[in-house]
Parts: C-alpha cells; sequence; structure tokens
C-alpha cells in the first residue's frame, strides 16, 4: 500500500515470534530523510508490548540515533520483570546499522492513598473555533497529512515570534483506535518544535532524545488531543523543550521532554 492510514500501517506490519516486527517505512510517513519520529516511537511500543501483554506503559525514553528509513526491523527484549514492572529495550534496525533505540517501562495499576495533579489545561479555543495550522493549503512535512492540527495559541514556524510556546489541538485523520497508547504516541510528535517560530528563517530541526511518560490511561473522546509545548532553553545548536498532551476532556495524559538539534 503506497500511503497507508495509521491503521492500515499497522494491519501491514510482519510480525514474528517476541515481538520481532518488520516494516517498509511508506514515503507519505517521513519528515525528510527519516521516519517520522512518532511512528518510531509507536512502532517500538508496538513491538514492546508483547512482552508486557496487559500491563499498561508508564514511561518511554527514545533516541533517534539515526535517519530511519526504507525496510527496519524492530526488536524488543526484556531488561527486567519484577512483579508490577517491566523494563523493554527496543532497537530498530536497518541495513546501516541500529538507527533507533527506545526503552518502556510497563507497571501494573496499584492501590495508592496519594493522589494529585498539578497539570492544567490552558483556556483555548475549541477545535471546531481554533483555525488550521496550514489554513486552507496543504503544508510541513508528508507525515502531516496524516493528521489534523488546529492552532489554539502562538505562532507559526519561522515567525520570529518573541513567545516560545505553543498550543495544537491534533487527532488523527483515520484510525480505528484514537486513544489507545500507540496511537496517542505516534500523535504526541506531530508538533513541530516550539523553538521553530523564534527561528527568523526556515532551517532544518531534528529531534535527538524523546521522552514521554504516560499519566492516564482513561481517554474516551473522538481523538482531539491538545499539546502545548514550552521552548525552554536553546543554544550551541540544540534547543531543550517540554510539552503537555491532554484529552480533549481536560485529563493530562502525557508529559514530555525532547532535545532538538537546530541547524540555524
Amino acid at each position: 500500500m503506497a500511503n497507508p492510514t495509521f491503521t492500515e500501517l499497522l494491519a501491514g506490519l510482519t510480525r514474528s515470534q517476541h515481538g520481532r516486527i518488520e516494516a517498509d517505512i511508506p514515503e507519505g510517513w517521513m519528515q525528510g530523510r527519516t521516519t517520522y519520529g512518532g511512528l518510531t516511537a509507536a512502532l517500538c511500543l508496538e513491538s514492546a508490548r508483547t512482552l508486557a501483554e496487559g500491563v499498561p506503559v508508564r514511561s518511554v525514553q527514545v533516541a533517534f540515533v539515526g535517519p530511519v528509513g526504507g525496510h527496519v526491523v524492530i526488536s524488543p527484549s526484556i531488561l527486567r520483570q519484577g512483579r508490577s514492572a517491566t523494563y523493554v529495550n527496543v532497537d530498530v534496525v536497518s541495513e546501516n546499522g541500529i538507527m533507533a533505540r527506545a526503552i518502556f517501562v510497563f507497571g501494573a495499576h496499584r492501590d495508592s492513598t496519594v493522589r494529585f495533579n498539578d497539570l492544567q489545561m490552558p483556556e483555548v479555543p475549541s477545535p471546531d473555533a481554533a483555525p488550521s495550522m496550514f489554513g486552507k493549503r496543504e503544508g510541513g512535512p508528508s507525515f502531516f497529512q496524516h493528521f489534523d492540527a488546529k492552532v489554539a495559541f502562538g505562532s507559526l514556524p519561522f515567525s520570529s515570534s518573541e513567545t516560545r510556546d505553543m498550543g495544537l489541538w491534533l487527532r488523527h485523520r483515520k484510525v480505528d483506535e484514537p486513544n489507545s497508547p500507540t496511537a496517542i504516541l505516534a500523535l504526541a510528535d506531530a508538533p513541530p518544535p516550539a523553538v521553530m517560530p523564534v527561528m527568523t528563517v526556515p532551517a532544518p530541526t531534528s529531534s535527538m532524545t524523546w521522552m514521554a511518560e504516560f499519566m492516564s490511561h482513561d481517554a474516551n473522546h473522538d481523538g482531539w488531543y491538545f499539546a502545548h509545548q514550552i521552548a525552554e532553553a536553546a543554544g550551541d545548536g540544540y534547543s531543550n523543550q517540554r510539552m503537555v498532551l491532554f484529552a480533549e476532556t481536560g485529563v493530562p495524559v502525557m508529559v514530555g521532554r525532547q532535545t532538538v538539534a537546530m541547524f540555524s
């Protein structure tokens, strides 16, 4: 299939024992010369979850070592399995060697007397009231055709903005299970780096590492998520940012940190 949806891509994966996956990355899921990072992470999770069946994913750490593309082999291995937590390493290998490495922590639910949440979703326009990120024209890297993006606040990339945060409504355009952890992980990396609106002229950026922590597995809605990204520092060709992903209901679903290389 030349340009599969996310659901079709997962259905077309070649799977074997112990979670091993083989995939040919379609052009429509590329981001320049590499696979869209959210898809790379999602494929790693799809592989890892077979080794921790039925246990929710709690934490993700991904190192984007090199360009992921063409035919890839994704192999998981258990680092440690305890009574409630399982640590799984996943390597993404192409003909050039390891191109990405991820570590997932799966943790079973435990009763606890401690419960609090200081993360509150900002007051923003609804997805219906927010403008499309690209207006009536198409734009962005190839993979973006698989997502809808609405600008709640902030500026577009390369607009010399003085603000360093951006709020976007996001959803998959076509997906059977929009609230599955794999679909959420694939969606969460879709926004452009928060430093890009500050940049004055078009220049490439590249994610180097991404850490994401799932906070809730109770999302149940039609697939819109709100991503709030803040660039906290930039210099020496790198930027550091944090992100909070909220369900449409306002429930925080994920927090993340990212190191981004800037070629500007």
